[in-house]
């Protein structure tokens, strides 16, 4: 199967101000982020809010960012659900527009507490969209999935005969880079934190990332793979301890889900607020979030239109 090289976003929904999703902004949206050098996007997962969202909202959020993906924009689609079913129907789905691939973590409800539980939830879905490649989304940290990932990979290998890889989301680099080197580096695996891109450069093999913070900080992260593959090492060094700073200034407003997204409406793309249970920024608190991102300097550097 083709791997991933470069970085693909993980895009917040829109939605207007009675909580609809608002597809409107979508176009503009992918544009921005090809723009920027984001190589597509991973969308209706945790920064998309997608488990907050009805089948149909995610079957038509799919069926528009195909529609508007500038070419050879790549569009993977979560999938998962805490219904079996319902994340096999989201596959058929994906597959039947044209999507690029598809994704799912393990369910937040019931807790999976053993390597074959996630096994068989990924190989029921996995199955809905044979012809696409299929990547578990490892962010143990969301749904208490704490397993090994090596152990996973000896579980799926030739189980699941469209299991692409791993979207890593997790602190182990150790365990990252036994993952990447099983069977010679069989599978694909995405890095999933935006805060550690360079060690993972550093260790020889990362080729590929799915982030968050690549919404609005996409054109420096993706200036850290760039600059290592030029051998600046100390260019790499200084965009990976800025885009630390925007994480560190985004951890005060609960993180990039709700203080992420509203750096959006900030860099001229309002996506409106986050749905419930999640608690909205206040005024108050987006004033005090664009003058800490003004003392690191963020709006001189970060994505633009």
């Amino acid at each position: 199967m083709e791997k991933i090289i470069g970085l693909i976003d993980a895009p917040f929904t829109p939605f207007y101000e009675d909580g609809e999703v608002n597809y409107e902004p979508i176009a503009a949206y992918a544009a921005m982020l090809a723009k920027n050098g984001l190589k597509g996007v991973f969308i209706n997962g945790s920064s998309g809010e997608g488990y907050m969202l009805t089948e149909e909202e995610r079957m038509k959020l799919a069926e528009r960012w195909i529609e508007v993906a500038p070419e050879g924009f790549k569009v993977i689609v979560h999938v998962g659900s805490t219904c079996v079913k319902s994340s096999r129907r989201l596959a058929e789905h994906a597959q039947k527009i044209g999507a690029w691939g598809i994704g799912a973590m393990a369910p937040p409800f019931p807790k999976v507490g053993r390597v074959e539980e996630l096994v068989k939830y990924c190989e029921e879905i996995a199955c809905g969209a044979p012809n696409l490649p299929f990547y578990f989304y490892h962010i143990p940290a969301f749904n208490g999935a704490f397993l090994s990932m090596v152990t996973f990979l000896e579980a799926v290998d030739g189980r699941i005969p469209n299991f692409a890889g791993i979207k890593y989301t997790y602190e182990s680099l150790y365990e990252y880079n036994q993952c990447r080197l099983y069977k010679n580096g069989k599978f694909d695996m995405l890095h999933g934190q935006d805060e550690t891109i360079l060690p993972c450069l550093a260790m020889g093999g990362a080729q590929g990332g799915i982030g968050g913070t690549t919404n609005y900080n996409g054109c420096n992260l993706v200036g850290i793979i760039d600059a290592w593959n030029a051998g600046d090492l100390e260019k790499a060094r200084e965009l990976q301890n800025f885009s630390q700073e925007v994480i560190n200034v985004i951890c005060h407003y609960r993180g990039n889900i709700v203080g992420g997204k509203r750096i959006m409406k900030l860099i001229g793309l309002d996506l409106g607020k986050n749905r419930t249970p999640f608690q909205n920024m206040t005024d108050e608190e987006e004033a005090r979030l664009k003058a800490e991102l003004e003392a690191i300097h963020f709006f001189e550097r970060c994505n633009k239109f």
